[in-house]
Formats: C-alpha cells, structure tokens, sequence
C-alpha cells in the first residue's frame, strides 16, 4: 500500500507493507485519530494509525475468504464492517479501540460481500453481494434486521456509491447496468415539501421508504 501526496515531488510519502497477497478493499476513517483499514486476498483485515507506518495497530484474520468490502460507522467512532468473499460470506464488525475483544458481531449473508456503506442520516448500513444471490441489502445495526432485500442485478454488484445527501444509492454489475435505489432516509429539512430532500425523482420500484 503506497501513501502518495501529490503536493510533494516524492512517488509516495509511506509504504505500508504486511498484505501477502493482493490488496482488495481501502478505506479511510471518519474521524480522528485517522486511520486507514486494508482488505486482503490472504483473507487478513488490517487497520493502519497513517502515523505509525511500521506495523498495523489491529490484525484480524477471522474471515476465510477475501476481503474487498470495508466500511467505517460515521456513528460510533472506531467501529469498523468488513465482508468476506465467496467462501466467508460474512459480514463482520470490530471495535478497534478495543484490542482485547475487538470482535462485536458476525452476521451470514449467504453470499459473497462484495461492498459495504453505512448511511449517513440513520444508523443503517447497506451491503452489495455476488455469488450466488446478486442481491442488495439494507440493514438495521445493531440488530442486523434487514430491513429490504433489493433485486434486479443478474450478476455481481461489484460497485456501490452513496449519493451526497445520503439518501440514495447507484449500484453497478457485471450485467452492464447501473441501478438508483432510494435506500435510506433523506437529511432533515425544515421544507416539508414532497421530494426535496431526493437527489433523484421518486420512480415504482425504486423507493424502500
């Protein structure tokens, strides 16, 4: 993993090196202290303190596939999701403050977990699957309820993003489409009004709530 800022004239600033295999998901925290959590093909979730590059804070090797989807709670600081691939098929939480019992819950999709996001607006987090399902799923945390299980892609969601106002998400797979689902509660408005906190317009189908 290779730090870069494109303010200096050095090709990278750090070189963060424990992965064996090929890096699959990065992310960076919410909040401060910053750290950055790395997703392996060796089936390894590492968790980096950007200040200290020698060797990561947290190792956590209980998924046994690899791991591509990683997701920080804007909620609850240090509260890291990560979810396994096809032979894991979980999605897992971790405190990672707390070093003697980081593991807070595990929950078994069915499928392999190819993205995760949490909402910005609730205390919500949504995940993308692959093989063998290719679903959608909203979750309510810490209960793990679903909340809507969203069909439609034929192959696997491999791409997620959130729009700005948090209220809508665009998925993309392999069957060459791109799909908008109004997921999750919109921000708080003093305009009442039908729609105005939509980044896109309400169509059938599309609308969890």
């Amino acid at each position: 993993i290779y730090l870069r800022d494109a303010r200096v004239q050095r090709p990278f600033t750090a070189r963060l090196s424990a992965h064996k295999q090929e890096v699959c998901g990065l992310k960076w925290s919410c909040d401060e202290p910053l750290h950055l959590a790395s997703g392996g093909n060796d089936n390894k979730l590492l968790v980096w303190d950007i200040k200290k590059h020698n060797e990561p804070v947290n190792r956590f090797s209980e998924h046994t596939a690899a791991i591509k989807a990683i997701a920080w709670s804007p909620h609850q600081r240090g509260l890291l999701a990560s979810g396994g691939g096809t032979a894991d098929r979980c999605i897992r939480f971790w405190n990672t403050l707390n070093e003697e019992k980081p593991v807070v819950s595990c929950v078994d999709t069915g499928s392999q977990v190819c993205n995760l996001a949490w909402s910005s607006n609730c205390n919500e987090v949504v995940s993308t699957h692959g093989y063998s399902l290719n679903q959608i799923v909203v979750w309510k945390y810490p209960s793990m309820t679903k909340v809507a299980t969203l069909t439609g892609h034929t192959y696997r969601v491999l791409y997620l993003a959130v729009s700005p106002d948090g209220s809508t998400i665009v998925t993309g797979a392999g069957d060459e489409t791109l799909r908008f689902w109004q997921v999750f509660p919109g921000p708080r408005s003093s305009d009442k009004s039908p729609g105005h906190d939509l980044l896109f317009p309400q169509s059938p189908g599309s609308v969890v709530r």
